[in-house]
């Protein structure tokens, strides 16, 4: 097969321990899914889970012991992080049962859903989609993807942010609102899940702005640490 340009690169992330990588078919982010994060964003209660998506390539993988470079991006004064479990699929399916979906889980990572919080509250007052604050380039970094039976009790795991040492974020898995397989569960009677799809999971209170210069430490027990400058 030939194409009129080249084509571009398979968008990809490191794999703990492994040579090969991790190709990235769709990233989908849950909204609101942690109740202190939904109370401080105006909101209460288990409402039913709504999902937004990023660009394959809106990855910023970040190999283990390296310190990634995250652009301050344009159009914004208001940069922010959440911090958030990121799921890895490795089975596909359509409307998957609760009980089954924990079979299409291939790993977890520690990831960011970087934000122009600005132009995403401007586009929300005007009833716009939230694509120019969410789907950016560089927006969701992600550390290497642990596999899910080298990763331990990620149910119950600790998930913390710092930054320039100060922690920012921090609270447990089991405080999530959707659990992973309820959440698997629900997009999938959206979307037909594909290997390769990133689910991110939601974010704790405690979202806040970063500057250049910045300096970022992500960690979630079993999964290590995701460091990240702001340039």
């Amino acid at each position: 097969m030939s194409y009129v340009f080249a084509a571009p690169l398979q968008a990809a992330v490191p794999v703990a321990g492994q040579e090969a990588l991790f190709p990235v078919h769709r990233i989908y982010c849950v909204g609101r899914n942690y109740v202190d994060h939904a109370q401080e964003m105006g909101h209460t209660g288990r409402e039913a889970p709504f999902f937004f998506m990023k660009p394959a390539d809106a990855v910023l993988p970040v190999a283990a012991g390296a310190t990634g470079e995250l652009p301050y991006p344009a159009q914004t004064e208001d940069f922010q992080h959440e911090m958030e479990l990121v799921v890895a699929i490795g089975k596909g399916g359509k409307d998957i049962a609760v009980e089954q979906a924990m079979a299409h889980v291939w790993g977890y990572a520690i990831g960011l859903d970087m934000t122009r919080r600005d132009v995403q509250g401007a586009a929300k007052k005007l009833g716009r989609p939230w694509d120019t604050g969410k789907a950016f380039e560089h927006s969701a970094p992600i550390g290497p993807i642990t596999p899910a039976d080298q990763a331990g009790e990620i149910g119950n795991a600790a998930i913390t942010l710092q930054v320039n040492g100060a922690v920012r974020q921090s609270s447990t898995i089991d405080k999530l609102i959707w659990n992973v397989a309820e959440t698997i569960a629900d997009l999938s009677t959206y979307f037909t899940l594909q290997p390769g799809d990133l689910i991110y999971t939601g974010t704790p209170a405690g979202v806040a702005a970063v500057r250049r210069g910045d300096e970022l430490v992500g960690a979630i027990t079993g999964l290590g640490e995701l460091r990240l400058k702001v340039v």
